[in-house]
């Protein structure tokens, strides 16, 4: 019992460590998606809570946790069987790759600002106000973090465990273009899975919805999933989390 303690003390104290970011980020992606949903959805949620909205801050909260809590424990077993888990230090170099990545990852999200707004009237209509702090909070935390724990800790990881064990298994560690095609799959699922979302808000799937999906979502992912796979998770959680603060940072100088 002890032994296997030991053995998954790292990804525990991992998966704590991402307690409070998980609250608050969710907490907060709680406060900014209840501001953009129809009041026939806020009604239908209410009749199943209560007319009080913080109870749905806090049960987003406690679903971000959750997320948190497994996908870190799952996904920081998952990277080191894979050989994807590096060190967790920051470095010259790195940061400097890093760097350079979150600008070009950041002016890449600004082409809803400079590009979508003015063939999407929708698009143009989210853009009539600054960010709110529920916004930024939601962006970096929820979005800079936990996603990135999700999607690239738990999900690249494991997409690349599955192939590597299925086709690759007298290989001693997974091939590069099998991590490389985990990326891949990863973030065509992330830009994917936004396609529900995108038909609620928009009432529609049109080749420039289809367009902005995968060119915002799946072409960032596919950023912060090579800086996971060359130099670790913190790494491509600093480029998630600045590449909104720099694409947030544009909106309020330019608009």
């Amino acid at each position: 019992m002890t032994t296997q303690l030991k053995k998954y003390r790292k990804p525990l104290l991992f998966a704590l460590a991402l307690v409070p970011i998980a609250v608050v980020g969710g907490y907060f992606s709680g406060v900014y998606s209840w501001s953009g949903l129809t009041e026939e959805v806020k009604r239908q949620i209410q009749a199943q809570i209560g007319n009080d909205q913080s109870l749905y801050y806090l049960i987003t909260a406690l679903q971000t946790l959750i997320y948190a809590l497994i996908f870190g424990f799952a996904g920081y077993i998952l990277s080191e069987k894979t050989g994807l888990m590096k060190p967790l230090r920051f470095e010259k170099k790195p940061m400097a790759v890093t760097a350079g990545m979150t600008l070009l990852t950041g002016l890449v999200l600004c082409t809803d600002l400079f590009y979508f707004r003015n063939h999407i009237p929708q698009v143009a209509a989210m853009y009539q106000g600054k960010p709110s702090f529920a916004y930024w909070m939601a962006s970096v935390l929820y979005g800079g973090v936990i996603e990135e724990i999700m999607l690239r800790l738990f999900l690249m990881s494991l997409i690349a465990f599955i192939a590597w064990k299925v086709f690759f298994r007298r290989e001693a560690d997974p091939p590069a273009g099998v991590v490389i095609a985990a990326n891949i799959i990863a973030a065509l699922l992330f830009a994917a899975s936004h396609l529900p979302s995108t038909l609620q808000m928009f009432g529609e799937i049109t080749p420039m919805l289809l367009l902005r999906c995968f060119l915002l979502n799946g072409g960032a992912g596919l950023v912060f999933g090579y800086l996971y796979r060359k130099y670790g998770i913190q790494y491509s959680v600093l480029a998630h989390a600045g590449a909104h603060i720099v694409w947030k940072l544009i909106w309020i100088i330019v608009l």
